[in-house]
């Protein structure tokens, strides 16, 4: 009750804080880049061996779950102009980090970023390790896009698309696209696939120029894991792949290429496909840039009879765009509805559109280990592995996760002290469902919340000194209350 009263007076200050400010969503048009590099080391400790949620979740899988534990990650992002005549149109790059983790059970090396494109323009091609938003939602103080949240660490791919929105000739910019089409391939030591492979795609529309005070975006975003192997409903312990198998998979075809194949893949689509469609409108006025956002999930075709509508995620952002100096200030303000209690209803009968529902987000039937990367979920955070919640709350047979079915209300807040200091905080309550094959008892409900500061501190010639305190309290996951405390040196290799 009192996370529930926390929520309603922080909505209200939301609200009254509505005069908020964003830059526009600006069009590339200088093909210029900037060399950029890090360093940081931060400590991680809480009350129990577990680390908080806000404080590991959406990290890009980097953060340890096991507490207490150490860190050190740095980085560099390079590109360098192929252009003589000083248009800078050609560009030549990479990007690489590394965290090296040391908890008590083990230690970690990893790699989230590795990669290198080549740029024409606002066009990229980029081949390896590189992290991505995907979706038309905020992606710093929400909840994150239902199927690609940030949550995992990126996933090695081939990628062609472009760097923001781009106008469509002969608009005079009033309409723009942004969109990319990639294919990749997942870890091969995961609990029960191998070989699996990654294709994703997206494409967004915007109406209105940067420069307008309303502008309308629609898209969709489309993810597959298919052409791997498997021991469930399967030829040979093989997932169908080929040529053939895979324009079906990237046009949604139903049915599959050859003989080897069983009755589920005959019946189904390709492989694990799921994504969101989005909508929004971005409202400019003098004091505040304003973003309303939907996105509606799909899974197994039941988008296309309209059922399972109640689920999506539903979004408001407001930003500052005029600043006064006070020593407290909100600048930015995110507030979110999750819902995926729905989907369709509980039954699944593939000759009756009324009743095409049970979607079980993120499992699937042959790829049991789930819209999942190394064990962390690609989708929203709020949609947990199995293991998060196994000592808790009873297992879904050996599917990925066992709740799927929950509902959240989230409150993002950014602002400033003192004039000098950065502060973020996230409070997240939600009400957790299991699945409809394996419902959690009651419904249990759970709090977790996030405060974090940063400034600039006068030593190494200007470090950044970074600390957070988190908090999850509720029935899905035992009481923990943690802390961070890092520094972060930048641009010791930049231009």
């Amino acid at each position: 009750m009192k996370s529930i009263c926390i929520l309603a007076l922080l909505s209200c200050i939301l609200i009254s804080f509505s005069r908020s400010y964003s830059q526009p969503t600006t069009d590339i048009s200088k093909y210029s880049d900037s060399t950029s590099s890090f360093v940081e080391l931060t400590g991680f400790g809480s009350s129990t061996s577990r680390t908080p949620f806000w404080t590991q979740a959406n990290q890009f899988g980097i953060v340890p779950r096991a507490s207490p534990a150490g860190s050190l990650h740095a980085g560099v992002d390079y590109f360098h102009s192929l252009s003589n005549d000083g248009s800078n149109k050609w560009r030549i790059g990479f990007g690489v980090e590394a965290v090296g983790n040391v908890t008590k059970q083990e230690n970690k090396f990893l790699l989230p970023q590795a990669y290198g494109s080549i740029r024409f323009k606002n066009w990229e091609f980029s081949i390896g390790r590189k992290k991505q938003w995907v979706g038309l939602a905020d992606s710093t103080l929400g909840t994150g896009s239902y199927a690609w949240s940030g949550n995992a660490m990126p996933i090695p791919k081939i990628q062609f698309g472009t760097l923001g929105f781009v106008a469509v000739p002969f608009t005079k910019g009033w309409v723009s696209f942004n969109g990319f089409y990639s294919d990749g391939f997942f870890e091969n030591n995961r609990p029960i696939t191998s070989d699996l492979k990654l294709h994703q795609k997206a494409i967004y529309v915007r109406l209105g120029k940067s420069t307008s005070r309303l502008k309308l975006y629609a898209g969709a975003n489309h993810e597959v894991q298919w052409g791997g192997k498997s021991p469930y409903l399967t030829v040979d312990g093989k997932m169908p792949s080929g040529f053939g198998n895979y324009i079906n998979m990237v046009t949604g075809r139903l049915g599959v290429k050859g003989t080897n194949a069983t009755y589920f893949d005959s019946t189904n689509r390709i492989g694990n496909q799921l994504g969101s469609i989005d909508l929004a409108i971005e409202i400019e006025t003098y004091s505040s840039s304003i973003l309303i956002y939907r996105q509606t999930p799909y899974e197994d075709g039941s988008i296309f009879y309209l059922t399972g509508l109640k689920d999506g995620l539903n979004g408001l952002r407001i930003r500052r765009k005029n600043m006064y100096g006070s020593n407290f200030q909100i600048t930015e303000g995110v507030l979110e509805f999750l819902y995926t209690k729905d989907q369709g209803g509980n039954n699944f009968v593939i000759t009756d559109g009324k009743k095409r529902g049970h979607d079980n987000y993120f499992n699937h039937a042959q790829v049991r280990d789930g819209w999942s990367y190394y064990d962390r979920t690609i989708g929203t955070p709020f949609i947990t592995p199995t293991s998060d919640t196994k000592n808790r709350w009873p297992s879904y047979a050996d599917s990925f996760t066992s709740n799927n079915r929950v509902s959240v209300i989230h409150l993002g807040l950014k602002g400033t002290l003192l004039q000098k200091i950065i502060w973020t905080t996230k409070l997240s309550y939600s009400s957790n469902s299991g699945t409809y094959d394996e419902p959690f008892l009651g419904s249990p409900t759970q709090f977790s919340g996030l405060l974090t500061m940063q400034g600039k501190i006068n030593i190494f010639g200007g470090t950044i000194l970074k600390g957070s305190v988190a908090a999850d309290l509720g029935k899905l996951y035992a009481d923990t209350y943690g802390f961070t405390l890092g520094l972060r040196k930048e641009g010791l290799l930049s231009k």
